[in-house]
């Protein structure tokens, strides 16, 4: 009797893991055509504002062009974020940030453009952003490419910016072993220079335009910076004399220490050498810097004035007589037709922007090891 029951009992049993096993056999198939025949498929939900993710799209597809084919510039990017930056400033500052870093003017529109997504109910930032006024003469086919600063639009400039690039990592070593800013430098070369860079010389037309070089000069000034002999001999001595009001310091007092027996022609050869022009760099920087240093212990610092340090740099130690009321000044210099100033010449460059990307701001223009 108990042995009759086990048997029904594992019967169904049998029967119910076989309806189970058909059961999972059934589903498993069911699932199979679902898949098959995408049945099971998810719509998904379309986004509120797909229709403005298309027009994105077509803004910006593969084949809509340049920067200038969608109408923005750089000039619309800085107004919309200084807009944005009234309502969203960390927005508008991770925007600028990603700008300033990959220059790439299509992704920075392409990042407006997800803000605004945010604020297309916004009216007061949309009246704001659409103030911006395009200034420019639609019948104008291209830009003005030309400078303010007269002098920096003729050819021998362009010369001279790829010359002066050449020296870069000169410049940089003259900078770091005195402790004067790379630009600072480079603004008196350009005073300089830019006089002797004069498409009717003979020595322009046949060595100076064709291959990119300085102009190094062998008599009355030498070298790249114009140093002339009896200041660089100042400049020395200046290195030396702890008494002098010049004087920079224990940490200078070796720089321009000779290796030789004939000081007179190792200096020569130092400045006027076609191949390295180091030392004018050297010089010229050790020269601004004493002169700030006079300046400083006279209790009328200059080291903001660099238009000062540059007129001082070109007429010499003898004039550089501290006083409230510097005047801006220096050689005269004429450039097609129009007379600068050394001073002039050098501040327009200064604060230009030009070669900015080999020759930027510092956070000071002057370091000091010692006084």
């Amino acid at each position: 009797m108990k042995n009759s029951g086990f048997r029904k009992i594992l019967k169904y049993l049998g029967f119910g893991f076989a309806g189970i096993f058909a059961l999972i056999g059934l589903i498993l198939t069911m699932a199979f055509f679902a898949v098959k025949f995408h049945l099971t498929n998810d719509p998904g939900v379309v986004d509120l504002n797909d229709r403005y993710f298309q027009d994105i799209k077509d803004k910006y597809g593969r084949g809509a062009g340049n920067d200038t084919a969608i109408n923005f510039n750089e000039v619309q990017l800085l107004h919309n974020l200084t807009v944005l930056s009234k309502y969203y400033p960390a927005n508008a500052y991770y925007i600028q940030n990603a700008f300033y870093k990959s220059h790439n003017l299509k992704e920075a529109q392409h990042m407006l453009e997800a803000v605004d997504l945010h604020m297309q109910d916004n009216a007061g930032y949309h009246s704001e952003v659409n103030s911006f006024v395009v200034t420019q003469d639609p019948n104008q086919e291209k830009l003005n490419t030309n400078s303010v600063f007269e002098w920096m639009n003729i050819k021998e400039w362009q010369d001279f910016k790829l010359a002066v690039a050449k020296d870069k990592n000169l410049i940089d070593s003259a900078a770091r072993l005195t402790g004067v800013e790379p630009r600072l430098i480079v603004s008196v070369l350009v005073g300089e220079q830019i006089r002797l860079f004069n498409s009717s010389r003979e020595a322009y037309k046949k060595w100076i335009g064709p291959l990119k070089i300085l102009s190094v000069e062998t008599t009355f000034s030498l070298g790249v910076t114009g140093i002339k002999i009896p200041t660089a001999q100042t400049i020395e001595k200046n290195l030396k004399d702890s008494a002098s009001v010049f004087y920079l310091g224990k940490s200078y007092e070796n720089l321009l220490d000779f290796q030789t027996n004939n000081p007179s022609q190792e200096r020569f050869n130092r400045l006027t050498s076609y191949k390295n022009h180091f030392y004018s760099y050297l010089y010229a920087a050790l020269n601004i810097k004493q002169i700030k240093m006079q300046w400083d212990r006279s209790g009328f610092p200059i080291g903001d004035r660099l238009e000062i340090l540059a007129t001082l740099y070109n007429i010499g130690y003898e004039a550089s007589i501290p006083k409230p009321n510097p005047e801006v000044g220096g050689s005269g210099i004429n450039i097609k037709g129009t007379r600068y100033t050394f001073g002039s010449v050098a501040y327009e460059f200064y604060y230009s922007g030009e070669l900015f990307e080999l020759f930027p701001f510092k956070n000071s223009r002057f370091d000091f090891a010692d006084a």
